[in-house]
């Protein structure tokens, strides 16, 4: 932190832990609690530098410590380069710079980066990140994205006004995953399907509350629009209230045959890896042993990241 003149608020290493990290094993409060941590995250990695090392070290670190040989790592660059104060193309290309390194050191590994837009952010800002994607497709771009926090709390996110944004991405060769139905209630069953209405993505992160909605799962289903479920994220922010919920979710879409892959959501922030996230569904009976391989072999298949690249 020094080399980057940043202050933190506490002393030592465990407290600089706890800062960045879900280290209470109840979770956080809420989502809100949730993006503090992202906050102080992205202000570390508010650098070139930074950045490049992140991505080498994400990579890297999969591949040894859970044989991950399929990989997208997803960021917002406009929260990493300190509102301006850095260059965003060299904050993207540091991005590229920490890819081509662990693609050089793990060739057994298939790795791509996806730009995320922010559902607070200005039209003009998440278009220059949509700009920024296409434009750098060549160099291991793969996807885009959208999360944040959702800006009106009671009332939905109007989706359907990402739509020029997201058809030019697509029409890029760009793959579309967004985050939607994680929270919301109603609303949030309700901006799932203007994504799915208006958007048409490949892929969801989260989605977890269609399983309370019979059409909506039809709807996927049919869209064959895969959705990326994290237990243990959902469990840690209260998305899901304890296990039973995270049983029943997961058997409503397996009964629905709504497909879907399972990720972590944040690995070292959230103190998991993919196999606890196996681990805790089958413990649990939320899938069995058939199920979980046909998941992770559906992650393999729906990446944004294709062979050759």
């Amino acid at each position: 932190m020094v080399e980057q003149g940043i202050a933190l608020p506490v002393k030592d290493f465990w407290e600089f832990d706890g800062l960045v990290t879900v280290s209470d094993p109840q979770g956080v409060q809420d989502l809100d609690a949730l993006d503090e941590i992202y906050r102080w995250t992205e202000l570390i990695q508010s650098s070139p530098l930074a950045v490049e090392r992140s991505v080498h070290a994400a990579i890297g670190g999969a591949y040894r410590s859970q044989g991950i040989t399929t990989l997208e790592l997803r960021f917002n660059p406009m929260k990493r380069n300190r509102g301006g104060e850095r260059d965003l193309d060299h904050i993207i290309m540091a991005a590229v710079r920490g890819l081509d390194r662990a693609s050089l050191e793990y060739p057994q590994v298939r790795a791509g980066l996806i730009l995320m837009m922010d559902r607070t952010f200005s039209e003009l800002q998440n278009e220059i990140i949509v700009e920024k994607a296409i434009r750098y497709a060549p160099r291991g771009i793969v996807g885009i994205d959208i999360a944040g926090p959702r800006p009106v709390a009671d009332g939905p996110y109007l989706y359907r006004d990402l739509a020029p944004l997201v058809e030019q991405a697509r029409s890029a060769g760009l793959g579309v995953t967004i985050h939607v139905g994680e929270e919301g209630g109603d609303h949030g069953i309700a901006e799932i399907r203007d994504v799915v209405d208006s958007l048409r993505p490949e892929r969801i992160g989260h989605g977890i509350l269609a399983a309370q909605d019979e059409a909506l799962m039809a709807d996927l289903r049919e869209r064959q629009i895969t959705l990326e479920v994290c237990p243990t994220s959902n469990l840690l922010t209260k998305a899901l209230p304890d296990e039973d919920a995270v049983r029943d979710t997961f058997r409503a879409f397996s009964s629905a045959d709504v497909p879907f892959t399972i990720a972590t959501d944040g690995p070292e922030m959230m103190r998991t890896h993919l196999r606890d996230e196996f681990e805790l569904l089958l413990r649990i009976g939320a899938l069995d042993e058939r199920e979980l391989e046909a998941a992770n072999r559906r992650g393999h298949d729906a990446s944004f990241v294709r062979d050759g690249e």
